[in-house]
């Protein structure tokens, strides 16, 4: 009789582990099990296209971190990194530019104007519209358009 408790125990036990797991690594997953609901988990592909460093131009205060550009679920997004920090200003925008070094001053025929910059440090996310054509830009900078100055730019 203790053999067969021994033996329902220890075979039982990788399923109580299993279990367990489940439970502790995705609280969904555990909720979903124990109200005999299912669950669906998307699945996000993303792909990086281009990416690249911060180039401060003629600032004192630096312009650091990365830009990247990917595609989620079809979507192209711009993204900043959590290093990233820049010069404080007024009507600061995201645009891309048509070379790989930006000046200081743009031509608004080298340029087009993603959106406002939502924040001088910190990680951040830009839709980039699906007929704007990436292939003419090269960089990507943050721009004063008040004062037309270039805080910095990363080459893509």
């Amino acid at each position: 009789m203790k053999r067969n408790i021994i033996k329902v125990i220890l075979l039982s036990s990788p399923i109580l582990f299993a279990t367990a797991s489940a439970f502790i690594s995705n609280p969904a997953s555990a909720q979903a099990m124990s109200t005999g609901e299912s669950i669906e988990v998307a699945q996000s592909s993303v792909s990086v296209l281009a990416s690249g460093q911060f180039t401060t131009v003629e600032q004192e205060k630096p312009t650091a971190g990365t830009a990247r550009i990917v595609e989620e679920n079809g979507q192209r997004y711009l993204e900043f990194d959590a290093a990233f920090t820049t010069a404080n200003g007024p009507d600061v925008e995201v645009v891309f530019h048509r070379d790989s070094v930006v000046p200081v001053n743009l031509d608004e025929a080298d340029y087009v104007t993603l959106a406002p910059l939502q924040s001088f440090d910190g990680a951040q996310r830009y839709v980039i519209p699906a007929d704007m054509d990436l292939s003419v830009f090269n960089s990507v900078a943050i721009w004063c358009a008040e004062f037309n100055v270039t805080f910095g730019y990363a080459a893509l």
